[in-house]
């Protein structure tokens, strides 16, 4: 879902059964624009005049990953990256690049890693992700 149009949106929210708030709506617009996993911080920022509350924006991220429109990208820094789920599957997410030295993550859709396999007996695996650290082209 990288469309932005109200409608789409709307439908999407529609079919994950979420009521189409303005709060929503327009978090899904900035995720759906972002071309990397984004903060909480960072979503509340670049959602602009539609400023809604700490406490709306974490429930409402929760809501869209409990219903699988968003995941959890990965943790850096004591904080969640958020994206849309669209370019994941349910136990595989795509690989991600961070630049060690000006800090900016880059999704790496077009690679794919293979389910790790061979863990000891016991261990579960819900979900695959993979972080990749070194330096970006401009950086390096």
């Amino acid at each position: 879902m990288r469309s932005t149009s109200d409608s789409n949106i709307r439908e999407l929210l529609r079919k994950a059964n979420l009521y189409g708030t303005k709060c929503r709506i327009a978090m899904l617009k900035v995720l759906a624009k972002a071309r990397r996993p984004l903060t909480q911080d960072e979503i509340a920022r670049r959602m602009g005049r539609n400023r809604f509350n700490k406490v709306t924006i974490y429930r409402t991220l929760e809501s869209f990953c409990r219903v699988g429109l968003v995941h959890k990208a990965y943790m850096h820094d004591r904080a969640w990256h958020f994206e849309l789920a669209d370019r994941c599957g349910e136990v595989r997410c795509h690989p991600h690049f961070t630049c060690t030295s000006c800090g900016v993550t880059r999704c790496l859709t077009d690679l794919s890693f293979p389910i790790v396999k061979g863990l000891k007996q016991g261990f579960v695996i819900h979900r695959q992700q993979v972080r990749l650290e070194g330096l970006c082209p401009a950086c390096a």
